[in-house]
């Protein structure tokens, strides 16, 4: 199938203001007629139901959390990207889209990383507008820090809150159309299948998940703002609600699945303890702002972190990155960990571990406050203690998570950290409009592929969402909505909408019914330990190959063998978990058919095979220089698409950080 992105004509700088400028339109009247559904209330679904609402559509938003405030984006720490240049550093719209192409290994659509580039100052005044705290300099401007793959301080931040504040931001917007009735707010509701008919998505099913019954729900257009695919790997810094069932459905309804290999491992995570987690803990990207990340020179060294000398450290990422140092993009940071834990350089308990210190920091930090005081004669120990407070300023909450977690204080002990599964770059496919290849249905979001290629830099997703929601999908529906305004509500009593809901319901008996021996979360850790070791930070074709094999026989004994406790028509988590579950499953396999083809190196996917002499990811642009698009063909079969990359103003080079 030829897949259509819709990306306008004319120059890189003009496409979006052109498009906007020719788009169809739906008069405020006939906004009124049409109902638009949206799934999943981070801050893409927020946004998105908040602004349609707004505009006048009769917006129906769902979310299987008890309030939307619990939205996955909330967990978000350090950041959010916008070129406004406050730092008078060289920063500019080209520079961020510069930057981000770049930090894809340039596997992401040109034209739409230009436009997410565009809007992103808009995002900063709009949540300004909400009543965001973002940090501010003494002067009263915004302030900026660095993050990982660039060399300009465009990262907008509420302390070590940012996805917090910013999701109460969009949550207030959203509530605010819900008590002008516009958003209609369906919580602890959970979307099992998409209705189509006549070849468009016409609306979904979804499940109480406190009484367990089915629901049908109409819509002109339905829009999947459902986060990313990341517990498919079990342990993850994701909730541990956040699942890709919604997607899975609307890819087994006609949806290209893109990308799916694309999964990003974040560097600064707190290391895997035992086999008694059941997720991951993020420390921010911005602790790579002021941290600095060392392994002892010494394999299997034992001394405590403070009794290593300074002339006994490796500083590893300045070492082998001196123009970027410690903020190299996620995916050269966390191969890099792995790469000095696998020699034995590792620290810890298990030694897969890496030091983050902050000890240089609170001295610089503590220098510069002694310095405004004028007072020469001041202690090591009073500028220590001042730079621990502008320390904690910055990042306090952080490190008080840390030490909750691990028992230890950051500021008297580097903190320890290693790589984690974080985020996918990989998601539904969408066009230029962001709808899918399903017609009147559209991803926003961590949902969809299309911005961030192999690799997101940090504190771009929450860039995404926002963009994606109050500024794309406005415009980018409303073509699409434009012709449907003839289209009555159709009545949820269409066989169409029958025939779905018995779909799910065989299912679910399907489930209740095999009363195996084994629990849902048992097959959840042997996905995520194939995956992980076959599918995770490093790959090759036998692995691949052997996962393909694995996941399929784990298919098969899910299918015969899983016990599944409690009623349907109740509040069931452990069937919802199942149904979770035998979704990642399906989508497991696809990831690693996807790692098999791709044989190159870009971003967070690394083949063995395919790597420079200093071990840095090796791209072949002239074989895989396209998205890879999987159209569903039935079960463990796929079809690839390829939607060639053209690159107009970034042209891909290796990728240099040094």
């Amino acid at each position: 199938m030829a897949l259509d992105s819709k990306i306008p004509h004319g120059e890189m700088n003009e496409k979006w203001n052109d498009y906007k400028g020719h788009v169809k339109l739906v008069n405020p009247a006939n906004k009124r007629k049409l109902e638009v559904i949206v799934v999943g209330t981070g801050l893409a679904g927020a946004s998105a139901a908040a602004a349609l609402g707004e505009m006048g559509y009769n917006v129906k938003a769902f979310c299987f959390q008890d309030s939307p405030r619990r939205a996955h984006s909330i967990a978000a720490q350090g950041g959010i990207n916008a070129a406004k240049n406050y730092q008078n550093d060289g920063d500019s719209v080209f520079r961020l889209f510069y930057d981000t192409v770049k930090g894809g290994d340039y596997r992401a659509r040109e034209a739409n990383v230009h436009r997410l580039a565009e809007v992103s100052s808009a995002i900063i005044d709009q949540c300004v507008a909400q009543g965001v705290p973002f940090a501010r300099e003494y002067g009263g401007l915004l302030s900026n820090r660095s993050f990982g793959g660039t060399q300009v301080q465009r990262t907008f931040y509420a302390a070590g809150q940012t996805g917090q504040q910013l999701l109460l931001g969009a949550y207030s917007a959203l509530e605010r159309q819900v008590a002008l009735g516009n958003v209609t707010m369906y919580s602890r509701h959970e979307m099992l299948d998409v209705v189509m008919i006549d070849d468009k998505a016409r609306g979904i099913i979804s499940r109480n998940l406190i009484t367990g019954e089915l629901q049908r729900h109409f819509g002109h257009a339905v829009l999947l703002c459902t986060g990313g695919y990341g517990n498919v790997f079990y342990l993850s810094t994701n909730a541990m609600g956040s699942n890709v069932t919604a997607a899975w459905k609307a890819h087994k309804k006609g949806a290209f699945f893109a990308n799916p290999c694309f999964t990003q491992i974040h560097p600064t995570c707190i290391p895997v303890s035992g086999d008694h987690q059941s997720k991951l803990t993020l420390m921010s990207e911005s602790l790579r702002n002021d941290g600095r990340i060392w392994v002892p020179k010494t394999k299997d060294d034992k001394r405590k972190a403070v009794d290593i000398p300074e002339e006994e450290r490796d500083y590893y990422l300045e070492r082998r990155y001196p123009a970027f140092g410690n903020l190299v993009p996620r995916d050269v940071a966390s191969r890099a960990a792995k790469e000095r834990c696998d020699e034995g350089y590792g620290v810890g308990t298990t030694k897969m571990a890496v030091y983050l210190d902050f000890a240089d920091a609170i001295k610089r930090y503590g220098k510069i406050e002694v310095g405004k005081s004028g007072d020469e004669n001041v202690s090591e120990e009073t500028i220590i203690k001042l730079g621990k407070e502008v320390v904690k300023e910055k990042y306090g909450n952080l490190f008080e998570m840390y030490a909750k977690i691990t028992g230890e204080d950051p500021y008297e002990m580097p903190m320890r950290i290693y790589p984690a599964v974080h985020y996918t770059m990989g998601g539904l496919w969408v066009d230029y409009e962001l709808q899918t290849t399903v017609k009147g249905l559209y991803a926003l979001g961590e949902a969809n592929f299309s911005d961030h290629g192999a690799n997101r830099l940090g504190a771009s997703a929450l860039m995404q969402g926002l963009a994606d929601g109050y500024f794309v999908i406005p415009y980018t529906l409303g073509n699409y909505l434009a012709d449907e305004i003839r289209t009555p509500s159709i009545p949820t009593s269409h066989q169409a909408f029958e025939q779905t809901e018995k779909e799910v319901a065989d299912r679910i008996n399907k489930l209740m019914n095999i009363k195996g021996s084994k629990t849902v979360e048992s097959f959840h850790k042997r996905l995520g330990k194939i995956i992980w070791d076959k599918c995770g930070m490093a790959r090759n074709a036998k692995g691949l190959q052997e996962a393909i094999e694995e996941v399929q026989a784990l298919k098969k004994e899910f299918w015969s063998d899983v016990k599944i406790p409690g009623e349907i028509n109740s509040m069931n988590p452990e069937l919802d978990k199942a149904g979770r579950v035998a979704d990642f499953i399906e989508l497991g396999e696809l990831m690693c058919q996807d790692a098999l083809q791709r044989n190159e190196s870009c971003g967070g996917h690394f083949r063995e095979e395919s790597q420079t002499e200093d071990g840095e990811a090796k791209r072949d642009d002239d074989n895989y220089s396209y998205v890879a698009a999987w159209e569903f063909k039935g079960e463990s079969n796929w079809e690839l698409n390829k939607e060639p990359l053209n690159f107009e103003i970034v042209k891909p080079s290796q990728r240099s950080y040094k």
